[in-house]
């Protein structure tokens, strides 16, 4: 293959969708990693052990740009400093043929083959191969023969911008997206989730004008291949570690697309969270861990390569990545596609650390536009020195620094999609119960959480009697599985009640507040409830 259209002329070897065993040993050989856990190869990320949003741009084109949701999450960059820059990419790539040539990947991005994006992945390193080789969907030869990339990702890891503060930029760290070019560079950070995420990106400007609402949520079906449910997240809520059910077929961990035909896997892979992973808790991603997968930034031990899923001294965002097919309760390890019909229920995930929000409640249609657009959870505290309460996060669509378009786009898709197919919503609280994650409270625990999820997906939840909470406005079920379950009201489980009023006023106030940001042209989005 040639890659000269891209400047690339004097290389080396190009090693174009290298197979997996042959990635493996090439990382080993340039000492990127070790092999661990059940074969799978270790590596770290460098500096960066997560995304870096601040160094992220777009160009500024007359193409696009009247599309684009500028502000924080999409900030504008002149063609000139694009071109500078791509420059220097180029003559990383042109001016370093040690011999070790480049890897290439070819896929799609989209499993639905009338939407999907053939995309281009351009590396130095062999582990940034593996991962895009397990995250995205991996193309036969005859596609591969004919395959013309789309969209293009060139990773220059090493590269970093000397000049950033002349040319406007966060750091020395760049990722720059140019839609209208179907380029994206990236210098500075090894992070593979820049490369994961930014196409993520770019499907969200794509497909949403073309009426297909793109979501970040997981997905999965009964064994039957029915029933579809999907499950809205933001980091650490339990998007992964719930879709993941033995009792149920994964569709996918984190992007999809809905069209008029149905729900589609927008990756070929998993990214999962490893942080304190259990065998028990988490059977399905456990038995994931396994040569072709990725193990990043896990502390282990440099002699018996054992990993201590605990130990977050590298960072909080350990990470695995593998394959869909190494999950066996999946559709595509049972050979077939990653899409289904229309979703009969989604699920609102938030780890709530106030300890405010009930376990399991239903949301009207109104409701379920308010929290989507709000995209709410709160983190606990202690990260960060001085920091002794929970923080509140709101992500518009429960994925606001991957949205290139205004936030209300994709919530009045959701809209009219949930309408036209009949879908129900419900919140999901795996948060704390009985007090705040500071207070010495508890979290609801992973096996009550997955009691809920199969009681709302079986239809079960729907014998119970329903009462509604004051604060929220929410519709919380009085019974779970025929039964009392303590849990289910929030404020009877606070031995303090006035500290519980107090505490869902302030969260309530949080989220009023976050909510005057959008400008709403739907006057029922302001009927969601009492917290407006």
């Amino acid at each position: 293959m040639d890659l000269k259209y891209l400047g690339l002329k004097d290389i080396g070897e190009i090693r174009r969708n290298t197979p997996i065993d042959d990635l493996v040993q090439n990382s080993l050989d340039r000492g990127e990693g070790v092999l661990g856990m059940n074969g799978a190869l270790m590596v770290d990320t460098g500096k960066y052990t997560g995304r870096s949003p601040k160094d992220r741009f777009i160009v500024d084109e007359s193409t696009t740009s009247h599309n684009v949701w500028w502000g924080s999450v999409n900030k504008p960059i002149s063609i000139d400093v694009f071109n500078v820059l791509m420059d220097k990419v180029v003559d990383f790539y042109n001016k370093n043929n040690d011999g070790s040539g480049v890897f290439v990947f070819d896929g799609f991005c989209g499993s639905d083959p009338e939407t999907s994006l053939p995309v281009r992945f351009i590396a130095k390193k062999a582990w940034q191969a593996i991962f895009v080789n397990n995250m995205f969907i991996r193309p036969t030869t005859k596609e591969l023969n004919k395959f013309e990339p789309q969209f293009t990702i060139i990773n220059a890891s090493p590269v970093i911008d000397k000049e950033w503060t002349s040319h406007g930029l966060h750091s020395e760290t760049f990722i720059i997206f140019n839609l209208e070019r179907g380029i994206a560079i990236i210098g500075g950070s090894e992070y593979g989730g820049e490369m994961k995420k930014g196409i993520f990106s770019v499907m969200n400007y794509y497909l949403p004008l073309k009426g297909i609402l793109t979501m970040h949520c997981a997905a999965n079906v009964d064994m039957n291949g029915e029933n579809p449910a999907l499950f809205f997240g933001l980091s650490g809520t339990g998007k992964t570690t719930l879709s993941t059910d033995p009792n149920r077929l994964l569709i996918g961990d984190d992007e999809h697309g809905w069209s008029d035909k149905g729900i589609f896997n927008l990756e070929g892979g998993c990214y999962a969270k490893a942080i304190n992973l259990n065998k028990e808790a988490e059977p399905g991603i456990w038995a994931a861990i396994k040569h072709g997968a990725l193990l990043e930034n896990v502390v282990f031990d440099e002699e018996t390569k054992i990993v201590d899923f605990s130990d977050s001294s590298k960072t909080e965002n350990t990470r695995i990545c593998y394959p869909l097919d190494h999950i066996e309760a999946s559709l595509f390890a049972q050979g077939k596609p990653s899409r289904s019909e229309h979703p009969n229920t989604i699920l609102f995930l938030s780890c709530d650390a106030y300890g405010i929000l009930p376990p399991v409640s239903r949301l009207t249609p109104d409701q379920a536009m308010y929290h989507f657009i709000s995209g709410y959870t709160a983190k606990v505290a202690g990260t960060e020195r001085g920091v002794t309460e929970p923080q509140a996060t709101f992500s518009p669509c429960f994925g606001g620094p991957f949205l290139t378009l205004n936030p209300l786009v994709y919530a009045r898709l959701l809209r009219e999609k949930m309408e036209k197919h009949g879908t129900k919503v419900y919140f999901i609280n795996t948060g704390w119960n009985g007090g705040s994650a500071m207070s010495g409270a508890k979290r609801i625990s992973l096996s009550k959480t997955r009691e809920m999820v199969t009681a709302i997906l079986t239809g079960d939840i729907e014998k119970s009697q329903f009462i509604k909470e004051q604060v929220f406005g929410l519709d919380v079920p009085m019974t779970l599985n025929g039964e009392e379950d303590p849990i289910l009201i929030p404020r009877n489980t606070w031995e303090d009640k006035s500290a519980y009023d107090q505490a869902a006023n302030r969260l309530a106030h949080l989220f009023r507040n976050n909510f005057k940001t959008f400008v709403i042209e739907e006057p029922s989005l302001e009927t969601a409830g009492p917290i407006i």
